[in-house]
């Protein structure tokens, strides 16, 4: 009687290089959110991604470059739902509305990434720091646009142009430490969270697109 000859395992399928780099991001953001930069080991990001150290390396490069890349690739996401989301052919104040509601949308889906984004990169600072301020100067950059579109509608160009990138800061503030907040308040809703930002802010907006503009009393 003779031994059955046991079949060669199948082999495993090999996939598309972007697809394996778009499944290392995922769980580098994954872990990267759970420990933060210096306390994430490339070992756990093998492991959550199902690939070995030196596919990520080959594919990504050192943990310094998995962490930048992992960042730009958030922020771009973040700002692809914002523009996304605001619809231009919308009076100013629900462009600015769907716009906030886009961004804590992103924020509920993804809340890995925002902690990657906010928490995460601004602590570790040096070359991740700047990558998160590009993002916040383009987000800044269309809230501006904003404002001084809808300032030029109703002939007040000069002086939508000289306060819309000051007031466009303050919001992207608000709405990041909001956002940061809302992390550890999840029974929240998101569109209960971006109505608190939008009556704060669109009042004043408002007002300064309606030429009336608030000045202390002598």
């Amino acid at each position: 009687m003779t031994d059955e000859v046991q079949p060669p395992p199948p082999r495993s399928r090999r996939l598309p290089r972007a697809v394996r780099e778009r499944q290392i991001l995922d769980a580098a953001v994954e872990v990267f959110s759970r420990h933060g930069y210096h306390s994430a080991s490339m070992d756990e990001v093998s492991d959550v991604a199902g690939v070995s150290k030196p596919m990520i390396y080959s594919y990504l490069g050192a943990k310094e470059d998995l962490f930048a890349k992992c960042i730009r690739r958030e922020a771009n996401r973040l700002l692809e739902a914002v523009r996304l989301g605001v619809r231009s052919e919308l009076p100013p104040d629900m462009q600015l509305w769907h716009g906030l509601r886009a961004f804590y949308r992103f924020v509920a889906e993804y809340r890995d990434s925002w902690t990657v984004l906010h928490r995460q990169a601004l602590t570790v600072g040096g070359q991740f720091a700047g990558e998160i301020n590009l993002l916040r100067s383009k987000a800044i950059d269309m809230v501006a646009a904003l404002v001084v579109t809808a300032g030029t509608k109703k002939g007040l160009g000069e002086l939508a142009e000289f306060s819309g990138p000051a007031l466009a800061v303050a919001l992207v503030g608000a709405a990041e430490s909001l956002a940061d907040w809302w992390l550890d308040h999840s029974d929240v809703s998101d569109g209960v969270v971006a109505s608190w930002l939008m009556n704060l802010v669109w009042l004043g907006f408002n007002d300064l697109v309606e030429g009336q503009v608030w000045r202390p009393s002598s």
